[in-house]
């Protein structure tokens, strides 16, 4: 929990958030996936100064549980002075003792958003999957609390001034954007409608637009002109010298034996790497998101 320090900016850790939201269709499936096509309601973990704390915080959480789809966990929370915004205790369950910083007692608004992060500890708990290493770990966890319909409450507790900062989670502001934008991108939702911050609002726009890039990205047709023009090269050459590496493309070529080149190139959508032949304009339909995608290889 960033509170009144630096806030970093950027995409530090884009390429693990990759790797979480593959991670994600594959242990979840894109049918269970796409039961997650609505967000959380700002109303159902709306918390105001007026609600009872404990009780208010019950609340929130048994709405988080509900929309993560852990209908027997119960979470009982707690609060107390600490480092971090929260801490839960994973256990066999069905109960979990989670503990959340004694600043929420006054900054009740966030309650929400330091819950939405640990319910999805609970919930990658139960599913048995992590990511080595407690940085990778907790990225994967904001990814997922992000793009199963949570994680825009994390990205709005994002509130920075000229005198104070706090932010909330281990992905930077504008990877929470990026992260939202997929899920936009995917459901045809608009989460910028419920920010209250607009430096969370700014994130997410700039979240959007590295999205879209990646929608953008050959042997895709919707490539940019600069981006058909360095394929061609690229692929020129490795039909010339049958070289697989392309350095800083996205995409990369193969050939073994009498074989046609193939190029392999990551989906847009879950991130899953695609391999088709080199041939021209053609469809290819990711196995695992099920996304058909227009390509001129």
């Amino acid at each position: 929990m960033a509170n009144d320090g630096p806030v970093q900016h950027g995409y530090p850790h884009l390429e693990t958030v990759r790797a979480a939201i593959t991670a994600l269709y594959r242990r979840l499936s894109y049918d269970t996936i796409q039961t997650f096509a609505t967000s959380v309601a700002p109303a159902d973990v709306a918390f105001c100064d007026t609600d009872e704390l404990h009780m208010g915080a019950q609340r929130v959480a048994r709405e988080l549980v509900r929309h993560y789809r852990l209908p027997d966990a119960r979470l009982i929370v707690s609060f107390r002075e600490m480092k971090h915004a929260a801490n839960v205790e994973l256990a066999a369950g069905p109960e979990y003792f989670v503990e959340l910083n004694d600043r929420f007692r006054t900054h009740r608004r966030d309650i929400g958003a330091a819950l939405a992060h640990e319910v999805m500890h609970v919930c990658l708990h139960r599913l048995d999957l992590s990511f080595p290493g407690t940085r990778d770990n907790e990225i994967l966890t904001d990814t997922a609390a992000t793009y199963l319909g949570a994680g825009w409450l994390l990205l709005d507790a994002f509130r920075q001034d000229a005198v104070s900062s706090q932010k909330l989670g281990y992905l930077t502001p504008e990877e929470f954007g990026y992260v939202l934008a997929k899920r936009a991108l995917v459901f045809g939702e608009d989460p910028s409608t419920w920010f209250t911050s607009p430096q969370a609002y700014e994130a997410y726009v700039k979240g959007m637009a590295e999205a879209r890039r990646d929608e953008q990205q050959p042997p895709l047709t919707a490539a940019g002109w600069a981006g058909r023009r360095r394929y061609a090269r690229d692929r020129r050459h490795a039909q010339d010298h049958l070289v697989s590496d392309q350095p800083g493309a996205p995409y990369s070529f193969t050939a073994a034996g009498r074989e046609p080149l193939r190029v392999s190139f990551p989906c847009p959508t879950c991130q899953q790497r695609i391999r088709v032949p080199v041939r021209g304009r053609m469809r290819a339909r990711c196995a695992l998101c099920r996304r058909v995608l227009e390509c001129d290889t």
